[in-house]
């Protein structure tokens, strides 16, 4: 099966530690945050990951090689300019569209949750696109659903005085299934982000749905948020042994 993790941003919002090191390449209990995606990734059956880059590329591509030691396959999709989160995955088009449906991933998400179980959700829901959600009173992608967990409003940068705003939880966890046709929803010559250009937009399409988080997830995206995924690895909390099965 196949996987992208988006892994081009600069991390700015983490200050000096991006300063000479991609984002995904902060270091978290002895591996690089990219080490634990791909591992997890690996557990749950992704043997081919697609990965693009921009800042700093060697420093990636150098440590990983052909992903022989993570016992995956890796490629590689260097953005001289950046191309957003949907133009990054509509550029490795042709690698991705021939399997039935793959997984996004963001390169600055710590999650152990099962995509076994979250795959086979999207695939009984012949859905077009599945989106992981986790609960939290504010954010900037909210998701509303029905009671078959149909999304059928995914507000981008929302009103943070709407009704919708103030009483919806859902919220866009930064990991999805799609299914090949969603590839032909992304503009194939200029950059677009996922949230603000595609979910926000297809919603109405009525096969997006969303997949109620089940383990632990962090987006790291400060020092803070970047220190407790270093104390939850340490104490065993997100991940036991990798090549153990899901944990």
């Amino acid at each position: 099966m196949k996987a992208m993790v988006l892994g081009a941003g600069f991390g700015t919002r983490l200050g000096d530690l991006t300063r000479e090191t991609p984002k995904p390449m902060l270091p978290v209990d002895g591996r690089p945050m990219l080490e634990h995606i791909v591992r997890h990734l690996a557990d749950n059956g992704y043997d081919q990951i697609c990965v693009n880059l921009h800042f700093m590329p060697e420093v990636i591509t150098s440590h990983f090689g052909d992903g022989s030691d993570f016992g995956v396959k890796i490629y590689y999709s260097y953005e001289p300019d950046l191309l957003g989160t949907a133009g990054g995955v509509r550029r490795m088009a042709e690698l991705l569209q021939p399997e039935e449906d793959f997984i996004v991933h963001y390169g600055d998400i710590i999650t152990n949750q099962d995509f076994v179980s979250m795959q086979a959700f999207h695939r009984e829901q012949g859905a077009l696109c599945t989106l992981l959600l986790h609960q939290r009173t504010r954010s900037n992608s909210i998701v509303i659903l029905d009671k078959e967990q149909r999304i059928v409003e995914f507000l981008e940068r929302p009103d943070r005085t709407a009704e919708q705003y103030l009483q919806q939880h859902w919220v866009n966890s930064g990991v999805a299934i799609l299914s090949p046709g969603f590839l032909d929803f992304i503009p194939a010559s200029s950059p677009c982000d996922l949230p603000r250009d595609i979910y926000s937009k297809i919603f109405t399409d009525e096969r997006l749905f969303g997949y109620p988080l089940t383990g632990f997830r962090c987006a790291v995206d400060s020092a803070e948020r970047l220190e407790a995924v270093r104390l939850a690895i340490s104490q065993g909390l997100v991940f036991r042994d990798y090549g153990s099965g899901r944990t």
